[in-house]
């Protein structure tokens, strides 16, 4: 090795370090995954589109207004904004058997119209693969039917997907006046 030349011994390492590495690691299959914010009311779980909540908050003070479905909390301001907050449980009409303190709103936003909708709770941020999808309706409560759009099965858990622009644009959630 003495009577090498700096370029051929820089070589020579090269060579045996190559020879001696260890392999990468084979790549792994990559599936496609959809992903949105998983949600629970009653013992059903739900999954909406991440591109359909803007926001998850802590359910805030409400004031109550008059001549409205029961469903409709009031209306209560964020940021200086005014949201209406909806009981998803009472507008499925499944009641909630979680307290207040625990339960969380998804803020909705649909076209200029924006909506709190008030969760038993909010289960992250699930993933799901893409060829996974079913479009069969799950066994649900018949009110909650119109806005499913099909369901995931992950660990023997059913991930039912709501659409909430389905939500938004049904006449009877649009209709909150008695």
């Amino acid at each position: 090795m003495a009577d090498m030349t700096p370029i051929q011994l820089l070589r020579d390492i090269a060579l045996r370090c190559r020879t001696q590495a260890a392999g990468l690691p084979e790549q792994q299959e990559v599936r496609e995954t959809w992903s949105g914010i998983g949600f629970r009311l009653g013992d059903h779980y739900f999954v909406a589109a991440m591109d359909e909540i803007t926001e998850i908050l802590n359910v805030p003070s409400v004031t109550r207004l008059p001549n409205v479905k029961p469903w409709v909390q009031g209306v209560s301001n964020v940021r200086g904004r005014l949201i209406p907050v909806i009981d998803l449980d009472l507008f499925f009409e499944t009641p909630s058997q979680e307290s207040m303190r625990n339960r969380r709103i998804l803020v909705i936003e649909q076209h200029d119209q924006i909506d709190g909708l008030i969760v038993d709770s909010v289960e992250g941020m699930q993933y799901f693969p893409v060829d996974d999808f079913s479009g069969d309706v799950p066994s649900l409560p018949e009110r909650i039917k119109p806005f499913v759009r099909g369901h995931y099965v992950r660990d023997s858990q059913i991930w039912t997907v709501i659409s909430m622009e389905d939500l938004y644009e049904h006449d009877v959630f649009q209709e909150v006046a008695v």
